[in-house]
């Protein structure tokens, strides 16, 4: 079984600024029952909602030397990565299955990537 990261992605305006009440607790339920459901199938690793990209710091010790430490998210751009599942999957097919599953339940649009092999 290899691992699939499914990311979830949109702007922040859309996802943290003024969300509609009744489309988040209409997202939240549809992704619980998902999560259960992958749960009871095998597929679940682990997954996670992540707070605004103004909770953001990003570190870069890169140059082996005093770390910068800026305020924000690394990449300055519309969208932003909202949460994520951990799944496992026998194949990509079956992943994309999943991701199907996944952007349906949590409104939004997901992407699909495998880690890489040990």
């Amino acid at each position: 079984m290899t691992q699939y990261l499914i990311s979830v992605w949109g702007t922040e305006e859309e996802s943290y600024e003024n969300p509609d009440p009744q489309v988040m607790e209409k997202a939240y339920a549809q992704v619980e029952a998902f999560n259960k459901r992958m749960q009871e199938t095998g597929a679940w690793v682990f997954a996670g909602g992540l707070e605004a990209p103004s909770t953001a710091t990003t570190v870069d010790a890169s140059n082996g030397a005093d770390a910068v430490v800026t305020d924000g998210p690394f990449l300055e751009t519309k969208e932003q990565l909202g949460g994520f599942w951990v799944l496992e999957a026998p194949d990509l097919d079956a992943a994309l299955d999943l991701a199907r599953e996944a952007s349906a339940a949590c409104m939004g649009k997901v992407e699909v990537r495998p880690f890489q092999a040990e």
